[in-house]
C-alpha cells in the first residue's frame, strides 16, 4: 500500500490514442509533493507518511501549522495530507514526488467533493419517474408521492427516498485508469467527482491489481 496526491481539477478533454480511439479524460494539475515525515506502529500505532504541497506564504497559515511545519523543517504547504502505507513502500522523508507517481494503465482510485445542486426534488435526486400527465393528477406531476401509510406503520421509514439535498459530498470512484502523464498534468479516463478548481485524491486501487 503506497501513498497518494491531491491533484487540482482543470477540466475534461479527449484525447486520441494509438489505435485512433477516441476517449475522454480528466486533467489534473499536480504539483510536486513532499514527504515531510513518517508515523510508525512503535510510535503512532500505524503507518503513515504526511506528505505536503502548493508552497505558501507562512502569514498565510494558523498559528499551530506553522509551529508543526517548523517543526518539520521551515517549508510552508498550503496542502497536507496523510497517507496510510505498508512499511515496505515507505519513501523516504524528504523525497520529492509528482504525476509521474502513477504509470499509465495503472488503475487508480480518485476520491473528491461532488458539486452542489442545492435543494433538489425526488426526480432529480433519486431518478423517480414522476406521476401521470393525466386522469385527476393536478399540479403535482414531479412530486415523489406518498411517504407513509395512516394507522400502521404511522409514520415515515429512515432512509425514506424524497426531496432533499442534492451534492457537496464526498465520493470516491474506484478502478478510473491512469491514461498518462504529460509533465505536472495526470491523465485519468472519464469523469472524476468535484468541480474545475477542487482538490481530488488518487490513490492506488484497493480492489485491483496494479502494475507496480
Amino acid at each position: 500500500m503506497r501513498s497518494g496526491l491531491l491533484g487540482k481539477k482543470l477540466g475534461m478533454t479527449c484525447v486520441f490514442g494509438e489505435d485512433g480511439r477516441r476517449r475522454a479524460v480528466t486533467v489534473l494539475k499536480v504539483e510536486p509533493h513532499e514527504v515531510l515525515c513518517r508515523k510508525t506502529v512503535k510510535e503512532h500505532g500505524y503507518e503513515a507518511v504526511v506528505v505536503g504541497t502548493i508552497e505558501t506564504g507562512e502569514n498565510k497559515l494558523s498559528k499551530p501549522l506553522q509551529g508543526y511545519f517548523k517543526k518539520l523543517g521551515g517549508k510552508f504547504y498550503k496542502k497536507l495530507k496523510e497517507f496510510r502505507i505498508s512499511s515496505e513502500s515507505a519513501p523516504a522523508v524528504g523525497s520529492i514526488y509528482g504525476a509521474d507517481f502513477f504509470s499509465p494503465g495503472q488503475y487508480v482510485d480518485v476520491c473528491g467533493v461532488s458539486i452542489g445542486k442545492g435543494f433538489a426534488g425526488g426526480i432529480k435526486r433519486h431518478n423517480f419517474g414522476g406521476l401521470r400527465a393525466s386522469h385527476g393528477v393536478s399540479v403535482s406531476h414531479r412530486s415523489h408521492g406518498s411517504t407513509g401509510n395512516r394507522e400502521d406503520p404511522g409514520k415515515v421509514f429512515k432512509g425514506k427516498r424524497m426531496a432533499g439535498h442534492l451534492g457537496n459530498v464526498q465520493v470516491t470512484l474506484q478502478n478510473m485508469k491512469v491514461y498518462g502523464t504529460d509533465g505536472d498534468l495526470l491523465l485519468i479516463q472519464g469523469g472524476v467527482p468535484g468541480a474545475e478548481g477542487g482538490y481530488v485524491l488518487v490513490k492506488d486501487a484497493v480492489k485491483r491489481k496494479n502494475l507496480r
